[in-house]
């Protein structure tokens, strides 16, 4: 019998995190701020529940039959989002947040960044983030356009 093809697949797991934050940008005024941010520029912040989908993709090993083991993706995703991001506030607990404004967006970007350390080379394929129900960043790290 011939070997078969090498399969590829795409495997999801979800957490949920909570942590607050206020959208203000250091190189414009308080009144751009306000304009540009309105309610969430809030000098007291805001919360939310975010909801975060990672997605690896790789070939499907033919002795285990996965593409990554799941109690290794949970705890690469434990240590690369729950811990620095659960019941913090984004902009005062986490250092990248201090430079860098707190949007949906950026918060992608910095789980990406931090899974991308932890998780075998290649195999990261999409950080999903959902701020709201209403409002999705999708980043598969796209560093330039």
């Amino acid at each position: 019998m011939a070997p078969s093809a090498a399969r590829l697949a795409r495997l999801s797991r979800t957490v949920s995190f909570s942590a607050c934050h206020r959208l203000h940008s250091k190189s414009l005024s308080d009144e751009e701020n306000l304009k540009l941010f309105g309610k969430c520029n809030n000098p007291n912040g805001h919360g939310h529940n975010y909801k975060v989908i990672v997605t690896v993709r790789g070939e499907i090993d033919p002795v285990s039959g996965m593409v990554i083991n799941l109690t290794e993706l949970k705890e690469y995703m434990q240590e690369a989002i729950m811990e620095p991001l659960d019941h913090k506030n984004l902009d005062k607990d986490v250092p990248y947040f201090a430079e860098v404004v707190s949007t949906t967006e950026n918060v992608a970007i910095f789980i990406w960044e931090n899974l991308k350390k932890l998780l075998p080379m290649g195999t990261l394929y999409k950080v999903k983030v959902y701020e709201t129900d209403q409002n999705i960043v999708v980043y598969k790290g796209e560093e330039t356009i």
